[in-house]
Formats: C-alpha cells, structure tokens, sequence
C-alpha cells in the first residue's frame, strides 16, 4: 500500500458513509490520513455492525466524527457541519465531499407484463420434459446452482419479482432530492461556512441505469441524470473557488443498495460474464479511485462523468 498521507488539516465529508462505497471510502482515506466525517441513517440495531466499523477507523490515528441522522433537510446539514466545524477547529479544511446517498424508490412505472415469466415457465416445463425430471425440482436446482454463483444459468434462474405498487409524483420527488439534487445544498452550505479548502473535490456516484432503463430503476435513474446535472453546474460555477466536481460511474457493484433492487442477483451475474475480467466491480475498486481523486495531481479534472468498471461498460 502507499505510504501517501494527506495533510493533517484535511477531511472527508461522507454522505452514506456506514456501508457500500461511503464505507469502503472512509477506510481509504483514513489509512492515508484523511480525517472523515460520516454521515448516515441507519436504525439503532444496525449500529451493531457500524459502530465497530467506526472504532477501527478512529484506530487509524484520524479525526471521525459521526452523525446519525436524516441528511436530506437543512437542519440536518446544519447539526453536521456545527459538529464538523467544531472537531476539525479553525485550521481544518473540507478536502473531499463524497455524495453517496442510496435512498430512494423501486418501483415500478407500469404493471409488469407477463410474457417473459409465462416464457420462463414454458422453457422449464419443456426442459424438466426432457430431462424426466419435476417442474418445481428443476428450479429449486437452478435457482440453488445460480445463488452458488454459477452466473451462466441467470437464464434459467427464477425471474425477478416486482411489487404491484407503481411510482408516483411523491416518490420521484423523494428519489431526486435524496439522491440526486441535495448534493447542491450541501455544497452552499459547505461554501457559505468557508469551510472548504481551497483546492477541494465533490465527487458523486452514478450507474449506467443512468443512460439504460432498468425495470423498477425509473425514479433513481432519473435522480443520478439529476446528480450529473448538479455536479456540471458545481463545476461551471464554483470553479474561481478551486471547487472541482466530478461524477464516478461505477459497474455493478454488490452493496445493501444494489441487493435492494428487483433482479439484483441477475444484474451481478450478466455483469460478470459481460466483464472482460470475469468480476464485478468492488467497494474498494471505487474508493481507491476517490483516494487517487482527492490528490493535488488530479486538481485539472472536473466536470466529467468517469466510468470506474473495469471496461463492463465498453464490452457491450
């Protein structure tokens, strides 16, 4: 590992930083120095996994404080940043702002169709035909064979199942702010305290659902095109400040937000075999990307979209 440490003065501020890619962030950072503060929402029986997570942080030798709470309102960036402000003193400065709020809605836009589940059913029942075996004994074995990571039955696996509540207004406008246009209020708010350094980075996450209509992703799809949008104008208008915005693109990647999405299992498996390495992207593939961000040498970059995937993107 480098031995690269960042100035003592700098943190990290973490939007969703208890699992997933703010997670495996803060452990990068901290490990080169970065003081963080974390914010998340989780409930009081998740602590039980977080809060040691936080105590092998704060092992490093960095500064972490921590804030359980809903980040989406103005109070809530208020009651982080009175926090940060008094922990990181008058010296500290905000390095890095990482958006990585996964908070939003799954649901579908329009009834689900059946034709592709009566195809599935069609093909197992001519399949289990042939093979003398029972219906219902086949896709147990599939589903059992495909949850054991043998990605090449993703065909015969159980199709994804939806529920029959559909989007609506109040459930994209819920999506949108959460993970899309609240980057803009914490970036005034950071700016308005004076608390950004002077060469700083804000840095979100998107997926390819942004370009690709996934069943089920219509509301976070159109909060990550929201977010792209938000860090071009951050980077157009707070650039004379040495502000510096850019978006990750990251490949599939199993997080508890992705696990959440209808047909999960299936994304990861088509991921693998579409990969040219024959593997997902990792939570630690996209935080040493963010490490690599956060240093001098990358201060020209801003304004961009930048696939972290190993190449799923390009391979078709």
């Amino acid at each position: 590992m480098s031995t690269f440490k960042f100035p003592s003065d700098y943190w990290a501020v973490i939007l969703g930083g208890s699992s997933g890619f703010g997670l495996a962030t803060a452990q990068k950072l901290a490990h080169h120095g970065m003081n963080l503060c974390i914010v998340h929402r989780d409930r009081r029986g998740a602590m039980k996994r977080i809060a040691p997570e936080f105590e092998s942080l704060r092992a490093l030798g960095v500064g972490l404080v921590s804030f359980n709470l809903n980040a989406l309102t103005q109070e809530g960036i208020n009651e982080c940043l009175d926090g940060l402000h008094a922990a990181m003193g008058e010296r500290g400065r905000v390095r890095m702002l990482l958006h990585s709020i996964a908070y939003g809605n799954l649901k579908l836009l329009a009834p689900q169709v059946d034709d592709a589940n009566t195809g599935h059913a069609e093909l197992m029942q001519q399949l289990s035909k042939q093979l003398g075996v029972a219906d219902d004994e086949l896709q147990t074995v599939c589903d059992e064979l495909f949850d054991a990571g043998h990605e090449a039955l993703v065909g015969l696996a159980s199709p994804a199942t939806y529920s029959d509540a559909l989007l609506q207004d109040e459930d994209f406008s819920l999506t949108l702010h959460s993970m899309g246009t609240s980057l803009a209020g914490w970036v005034q708010s950071i700016f308005e305290r004076n608390l950004f350094a002077g060469d700083a980075r804000v840095l979100g996450l998107t997926s390819e659902g942004n370009e690709i209509a996934w069943r089920g992703y219509a509301a976070v799809s159109a909060a990550k095109v929201a977010l792209e949008a938000v860090a071009r104008s951050i980077a157009v208008e707070y650039a004379p400040w040495g502000i510096r915005a850019n978006i990750i693109q990251a490949g599939v990647t199993d997080t508890p937000a992705l696990r959440l999405i209808p047909g999960s299992a299936h994304m990861k498996a088509v991921a693998k075999t579409r990969n040219p390495s024959r593997r997902i992207t990792t939570p630690k593939d996209v935080a040493d990307f963010i490490f690599l961000m956060c240093q001098d040498e990358a201060a020209w970059a801003t304004g961009n979209i930048i696939r972290v995937d190993g190449g799923e993107h390009v391979s078709g």
